[in-house]
């Protein structure tokens, strides 16, 4: 939701009637770029207010979504701290639709006189700022220190506010006036020109205006301008009765005029659930990306040492022709007795009736070369049987890897990759993380379940779910369901004992094993299912690998 002039009026006459008389309780300081207020009012009690100078979600509105502070407060917070802590709140307030939110304590300085001070903070993306200033309003502190000629914000010096380029609506008299202004370009649309010419008017804002009255963008009459400015002069007024309320525009959010608002908070209610959402899924797909880059990575690397594997296990195919010139060589070695140099030989080869050509190596004698041979013969046959074990282990080891980032690309929630991240770290070395999902107590990890027909279902959505719902939430006789040689979900089906189970249930089940696993868009896909207790941990104790037996398969479309 753009943070324009609309919405910071809007904002700032919700908190001043909220926070009029509130006291600072305390300050936090979640991250360099977050301040928290922890405010007291006697009518409200105990509330939080927000100021985010973040780039991507610059904004102040009061919080129910608390962070998590550091155990070292940043400068600026230990400032505020010093100078806010048991202020009382005088007025918030904003000049015409401008983003500069200007908040005014009062308080008591050490000898007990009574001092204003003033807290600015300023909506501007990434030049956004926080300025403390006296009761002249110089600066004490700010949160960034610009210097330049049209923004001052250093310690000492006096607070100016950057100079407004714009027309006011809200200093218009009539509409004739809007008229004038809008009608200078007839060729630009409305969405672009009305921002351009009016301090905070955002284009989602004229956007949902046109919208709502029903005027064309690129064709509009007079009629038209005047129902627009009727519909921003009564949104503005409305602020102060409570009667605008946030409403979509596309894929955002923009205020529009309402009857009745469910409360005196609604701007500032909206703002905080929005904002959480928001940071909630950058913070969701930022974890799964990073995730997905340091699995991916390793992949690579796996599938890079398999490329080497099989280059040495081609190497041993020509082992057993080495055994082979050997036994030759030596059956006729009677031939080249005392003969030396020889750069190839032409002996009969007993296994086919046929002349074979030898090469050999000039600087040895011809049982030089026949032991040479068998050398070459006997350390590729042992290249071959460690080797052989490297490549299913390394298969293995895709196998695995290639299941996590199925769960990755599927997870849906923090929790699912909190528990893929823990499952990564054990597995791929980072120790500076918490233990793995597999030791945390029952109830932290969460299974989805179903009801069919009266049975009860649970799917595991990755690998320390599957495991935990396999070999820890369910009994020997439960039913265990996966897709055949298809990385998915273990999907169990609890029996309580029960032994015929009805054919229509069971393929229900099956149908979501196929649904919670890779082949989810194939034509059809052979879902295996037996009883838990065939079901065993891989040798390799990777969480969710499994070998299982005495299985039927059930082929889904």
């Amino acid at each position: 939701m753009a943070f324009d002039g609309l919405v910071t009026k809007g904002v700032v006459t919700e908190l001043n009637k909220a926070l009029k008389g509130a006291k600072v309780n305390k300050v936090f300081g979640p991250n360099k770029n977050e301040i928290v207020l922890d405010l007291y009012s006697k009518d409200d009690g105990k509330c939080n207010l927000l100021i985010s100078v973040l780039p991507e979600g610059c904004r102040i509105h009061l919080t129910t979504h608390l962070k998590e502070n550091p155990t070292t407060p940043f400068n600026f917070c230990m400032l505020l701290r010093k100078y806010l802590i048991g202020s009382k709140i005088l007025e918030v307030s904003n000049y015409d639709l401008e983003r500069t939110i200007e908040i005014k304590f009062e308080a008591r300085n050490e000898l007990n006189d009574l001092v204003k001070r003033r807290l600015y903070i300023e909506i501007m993306s990434r030049q956004s700022n926080i300025v403390l200033t006296n009761d002249s309003n110089v600066i004490i502190d700010c949160l960034k220190h610009f210097e330049d000629d049209k923004r001052l914000r250093l310690p000492a010096s006096p607070f100016i506010f950057t100079p407004i380029l714009k027309s006011s609506f809200i200093e218009l008299e009539t509409s004739s006036d809007f008229f004038e202004l809008v009608n200078d370009n007839q060729e630009e649309t409305l969405s672009s020109k009305l921002p351009d010419i009016f301090i905070g008017f955002s284009k989602n804002l004229v956007l949902k205006a046109l919208e709502v009255l029903k005027i064309d963008d690129n064709n509009f009459t007079l009629d038209d301008l005047e129902n627009l400015y009727n519909y921003f002069k009564r949104l503005i007024d409305n602020f102060e009765i409570n009667h605008v309320k946030p409403d979509r525009i596309g894929k955002d959010y923009t205020l529009v005029n309402s009857d009745k608002t469910e409360n005196n908070l609604e701007i500032n209610n909206f703002l905080d659930d929005f904002y959480f959402e928001k940071e909630q899924k950058n913070l969701f797909n930022n974890s799964k990306n990073n995730l997905l880059k340091i699995i991916s990575g390793s992949l690579r690397k796996v599938y890079k040492k398999l490329e080497n594997i099989n280059q040495k296990l081609k190497e041993c195919d020509n082992m057993d022709k080495y055994r082979l010139y050997g036994e030759l060589l030596t059956a006729n070695l009677y031939r080249f007795n005392g003969e030396q140099n020889l750069p190839e030989v032409e002996v009969l080869n007993y296994y086919t009736n046929e002349n074979i050509k030898i090469k050999l190596d000039t600087k040895y004698s011809v049982s030089k070369n026949v032991e040479k041979f068998y050398k070459k013969y006997n350390k590729l046959k042992n290249t071959l049987e460690i080797v052989s074990i490297q490549k299913k282990d390394t298969e293995k080891e895709i196998d695995y890897i290639e299941s996590i980032i199925y769960s990755l690309e599927n997870a849906r929630t923090m929790e699912e990759i909190s528990q893929i991240y823990n499952e990564i770290s054990e597995n791929f070395g980072n120790k500076n993380v918490s233990k793995s999902s597999k030791n945390k107590p029952k109830e932290q990890i969460q299974i989805q379940e179903l009801d069919i027909k009266g049975y009860k279902v649970y799917i595991g959505k990755n690998n320390s779910q599957n495991d935990y719902l396999t070999f820890t939430l369910s009994s020997r006789e439960d039913l265990w369901f996966h897709t055949q040689k298809i990385h998915g979900s273990h999907v169990i089906l609890k029996t309580n004992g029960q032994e015929d189970i009805p054919e229509d249930v069971i393929f229900e089940v099956a149908k979501l094993a196929k649904e919670n696993s890779k082949g989810a868009n194939s034509s059809v896909v052979p879902v295996d299912y037996c009883k838990l207790k065939f079901v065993k941990r891989a040798q390799n104790r990777k969480l969710g690998m499994v070998n299982y037996t005495n299985f039927n398969t059930i082929l889904v479309k």
